[in-house]
């Protein structure tokens, strides 16, 4: 069989198992639209600070006040949602399999899926942001990794496991970016909000602790009988585990190494 024919039959397997319940949603039949909205972030990422070099930053205050806390308000059903969908279905934490009927609870539970993966197609737009502001020490590989990758992880797992205990990173997440966006919109207030804003370390200790949490928690599924793919296991374990390499070192070379040279 020829290469191009392999290839072709790979890609309708990707089209065609995916969970048929959710095929006709935005953006999850086809890799195709993601890959373009990451191929054009990467392309803003590369292209938006050149652009920028000889322009003043724009002032987005207002934008960033509605933005941020609108993405609060998102963040907080998002984790209503998950929370109370789960505690209705009786999930369990330990092992709970993906509920792909259609039953009220189990569309609930897909239906919130979607929307943390989409609400990571508009956290996009804090990449826009800092470039329009011209805060490029913020275009870190970080940043960028998190923010790009996030987005076909959960493409992902609304086009094949829409629910089940993957339910518990969208829960954990949308919480902690409760507390992220808050910050980040009391910040756009303005200057005399800075005083009330010395918690800013411990949202990457609080990001710390999720990814751990998710860490352990796949890696329990791991290697238990557990009804979900090892496949989607696999690939969070690795996930979690290169972000809290990430976001280690980003704590230690911001908080540790500073008060080191402070003293």
């Amino acid at each position: 069989m020829a290469t191009w024919q392999k290839i072709k039959l790979f890609y309708q397997g990707v089209l065609e198992n995916g969970d048929k319940r959710t095929d006709d949603w935005l953006l999850v039949y086809s890799p195709v639209p993601i890959t373009c909205i990451f191929l054009c972030y990467l392309l803003l990422v590369w292209a938006g600070p050149k652009l920028m070099e000889h322009r003043q930053p724009v002032n987005l205050k207002p934008v960033l006040i509605v933005y941020n806390f609108g993405m609060v308000c998102l963040s907080a059903y998002m984790f209503y949602e998950f929370t109370v969908s789960a505690w209705l279905a009786s999930y369990s934490l330990l092992c709970q399999p993906v509920d792909y009927s259609h039953s009220p609870l189990a569309m609930r539970m897909a239906k919130v899926c979607w929307w943390f993966y989409f609400s990571k197609v508009i956290e996009l737009s804090d990449t826009v942001f800092f470039i329009l502001r011209k805060k490029n020490s913020q275009l870190t590989f970080l940043h960028v990794y998190h923010h790009g990758t996030m987005i076909f992880n959960w493409w992902a797992g609304v086009k094949y496991v829409a629910g089940g205990q993957s339910f518990l990173i969208g829960q954990i997440n949308s919480l902690v970016h409760v507390v992220m966006y808050l910050y980040y919109g009391l910040a756009a207030v303005g200057p005399h909000m800075h005083r009330f804003l010395w918690w800013k370390r411990y949202l990457t200790s609080l990001q710390l602790v999720q990814f751990l949490i998710v860490t352990i928690h796949t890696t329990y599924n791991l290697f238990t009988d557990c009804d979900f793919p090892d496949s989607m296991n696999a690939v969070v374990f690795a996930y979690s585990l290169s972000l809290i390499a990430l976001f280690s070192n980003f704590y230690y070379q911001n908080y540790l190494t500073k008060k080191a040279k402070k003293i």
